[in-house]
């Protein structure tokens, strides 16, 4: 069943890298490992790249040899069709990992598997011809179906090896005995294909399977593994569960090499999906002398909240966690595996930094804790941020204060609170809906409110950030933020964002802080003017904002942004746009602004999957490296910098043409090239460039200094707005100039 379309795959997989001759071998395997072997820990494909190709397809096979470690093992589960021939799919119904259903219509079944009646299409109604028109599927919704339409033809595993020569073959025979009562041998199939290909390892949850095939095959060619399945769930030869058998390690040995256990066999989670202690299933599995392998490795499916929706961190739990090492890993996506082992693990706690691109946070940790927190810029300091951010707002009694919206119904609990009686519509500044704005409240009234972490994917798609520490920490003012930063040595700067300004109130009693640290200060600002008012200020670096997404820049539009601002930040889209969620093109937009030396920041890098192209595999290091070898930008903002930072320091940076493949940059529509032209979303618009209107502002109003107004909790009537926050335009320069006067008196050089 296998064709010529092999070769077409792999030239486009090669071209999909930017950098080329990559020399197949490791960065580095020097390091000791706690394995059994000693050797580094092994990489399993499941059904190839599964995670984003039809598994068990051609595509997700060769994606997987491309993209992870030379000797990666590709893993297939096993299935007989009526004439006995070994197919690779990952479901013993083809209707969930096929098109079956539409070749077959109305042709299900209904069949005991595992003595669970179970209605679908299996392949012991069909022979191998019947299935030649059948193609793969993506069999998990939450993922891309655009490349079903590449029609990939389910393989043998004779087609599987001739198609892709993998260094590594993994038989997962899961129902042997399913098969056995339809008068099918797998017995018999493992044995005749194992005289025809090199069979690494051989896995099955059936102990009366692996017993009668163990004294066939030599462990030093092809490796037995006992696969576990859920601990209360029964083994059918023994009638024990496999929670009993996991405590008679030794009866295991017997019969096989390995165990092969689900992730929570290893480090359990609580009902809160939090780490427990990690049990001894490791140490006392390898005291007998088996091998341990773990599987249910996914990146796009919610894992423990310790790891912050960081697959990388997850794996490197498991193999280098200091007290021991699994021998291997059963992942959907072989290439985060791959980087963790040969590139991030054994870094230790004082590894150099290789790279020098620019961690800016974003509210601080604010993936991990409540925005503009005391804990959030504390762990983002501990993280490796290099620049601490602090989006300033006013309170009505011109406080400044840090917090990452005006609206504070977005960060904190007032509107469960007896001031959401101040609710206002205010159009230019929150385009629908009400808010409750920092200028409506004291700071007395803004610090007793409890902050609230942000939840950018809860709404669509219920993926909560840490729920545990939702609610910590303490809202801080300007002041109380440059102290936290000044001591701080590994802070080489601090950002100060001023947005909204025409609608910052009076801000008063600014004298008196102490000088702080010597750190560089960033103003960021989306508006000229705001800039502008800061141009005098030599000792600050004027960073402007595009909150459009833009595909260029206008010449005049660069020039005019160069007399205020040395520095621009874009969104992620403005490099590399998107359709469909895969990025199908590289922009001028970075390099038209560094042509002109402008620094170039980007925004927002976040470790959920849902925030990143498919092209980067869910896997938020791919994606932090694409940007940086691949576009050459200055710095990133992100509310995860302690992801950020990790990626400075791995070994598989500055390798030049020796650089492995899990390390280079995607090239920018390699994989939309991939989609069938039946399956290709309708064509984008292109992003238009970034013109001079765009950037050229008329200057602030002048300063008309107002009273300032009281507070809900000193007589104003609820649900009133006082009349000083509805005269924008008077009090425009207010906060500017007195945060000028401010940031003056205190980086004074």
């Amino acid at each position: 069943m296998w064709n010529s379309r092999a070769l077409h795959l792999h030239l486009l997989l090669h071209s999909f890298f930017l950098i080329a001759s990559v020399s197949a071998q490791r960065s580095n395997t020097s390091s000791a490992w706690k394995t059994l072997s000693g050797s580094p820990p092994l990489v399993i494909a499941r059904g190839g790249f599964s995670g984003l190709f039809p598994d068990s397809s051609e595509d997700a096979y060769g994606f997987a040899i491309v993209t992870s470690v030379p000797d990666v093992t590709l893993w297939c589960d096993v299935q007989l069709t009526k004439d006995g021939a070994g197919i690779c799919l990952p479901d013993i119904n083809l209707e969930n990992a096929t098109d079956i259903s539409v070749i077959f219509q109305n042709k299900s079944t209904n069949y005991l598997v595992n003595g669970i009646p179970t209605s679908g299409y299996f392949s012991v109604d069909y022979t191998l011809k019947d299935l030649s028109s059948v193609a793969l599927t993506q069999g998990v919704l939450s993922r891309s179906e655009l490349f079903d339409g590449r029609l990939s033809a389910i393989l043998t595993v004779d087609d599987l090896v001739k198609a892709v020569a993998p260094q590594g073959l993994w038989l997962n025979i899961q129902h042997n005995a399913f098969y056995s009562q339809h008068n099918l041998s797998m017995r018999n199939f493992v044995l005749s294909v194992s005289r025809r290909v090199i069979v690494s390892y051989i896995s099955s949850p059936e102990v009366g399977f692996l017993r009668s095939i163990t004294a066939r095959f030599n462990p030093k060619t092809t490796k037995l593994v006992f696969r576990f399945l859920g601990q209360d769930d029964k083994e059918p030869s023994t009638n024990q569960t496999y929670g009993s058998l996991l405590k008679n390690l030794t009866f295991i040995k017997t019969f096989a090499s390995g165990i092969l256990v689900p992730k929570g066999y290893i480090w359990p989670v609580d009902a809160s999906l939090y780490l427990q202690p990690h049990t001894s299933l490791v140490s006392d599995a390898h005291k007998v002398g088996l091998e341990v392998f773990a599987s249910d490795f996914f990146n796009d499916v919610p894992f423990s909240f310790n790891y912050s929706y960081d697959p990388l961190a997850e794996y490197l739990q498991f193999i280098d966690n200091g007290n021991f090492s699994v021998d291997g890993v059963l992942s959907d996506f072989p290439i985060t595996p791959s980087e963790a082992v040969d590139c991030f693990a054994h870094l230790g706690p004082n590894a150099k930094k290789i790279d020098n691109t620019l961690i800016i946070s974003k509210y601080g940790a604010s993936g991990d804790f409540p925005a503009c927190t005391d804990v959030a810029y504390k762990q983002a300091i501990s993280d490796g941020a290099d620049v601490l951010d602090c989006p300033v707002q006013v309170s009505k009694d011109g406080i400044p204060f840090c917090s990452s919206s005006i609206d504070l119904i977005e960060s904190t609990s007032v509107a469960q609170s007896s001031f959401s009686t101040v609710a206002a519509t205010i159009p230019e500044i929150k385009p629908t809906g009400s808010g409750i704005f920092s200028f409506s409240l004291t700071w007395d009234n803004i610090k007793s409110l409890t902050p609230s972490i942000l939840n950018p994917f809860a709404t669509q798609y219920k993926l909560f950030r840490n729920p545990k520490y939702k609610s910590v920490g303490s809202l801080l003012t300007l002041s109380e933020f440059l102290s936290l930063t000044k001591n701080q040595t590994s802070l080489s700067g601090i950002a100060i964002i001023i947005e909204n300004a025409a609608y910052l109130a009076e801000k008063q009693g600014l004298a008196g802080y102490d000088k702080p640290g010597a750190q560089k200060v960033f103003i960021q600002s989306t508006n000229s003017s705001v800039l502008n008012k800061f141009k005098e200020k030599t000792n600050y670096e004027r960073v402007y904002k595009i909150d459009e997404t833009v595909g260029d820049a206008a010449t005049k539009a660069v020039d005019d942004i160069k007399r205020f601002a040395s520095s621009v930040v874009i969104n992620k889209n403005s490099v590399f746009p998107r359709n469909k969620g895969f990025i199908i093109q590289s922009t001028n937009t970075v390099s038209k602004l560094k042509s002109s030396n402008l620094s170039v920041f980007v925004e927002t890098f976040s470790n959920e999957y849902l925030s990143q192209a498919w092209d980067f595999f869910s896997d938020a290091t791919v994606e932090i490296n694409s940007f940086i070898q691949g576009s050459d930008i200055d710095g990133i903002i992100t509310d995860f910098p302690k992801t950020a930072n990790r990626y400075r320091t791995n070994k598989c940076l500055k390798l030049g043409n020796k650089t492995p493949p899990y390390m280079q940059a995607v090239q920018p529509g390699g994989l939309y090239e991939l989609i069938s032209k039946n399956n290709l979303p309708p064509a984008m618009a292109p992003l238009p460039p970034l013109s001079d209107s765009e950037v050229v502002e008329a200057p602030l109003p002048p300063v008309s200094k107002i009273a300032p107004a009281s507070g809900p909790d000193s007589g104003t009537k609820p649900g009133t707005q006082p009349k000083g926050n509805t005269q924008p335009k008077v009090i425009a320069c207010f906060f500017l100039s007195s945060l000028s006067l401010l940031v003056t008196s205190l980086f004074l050089l």
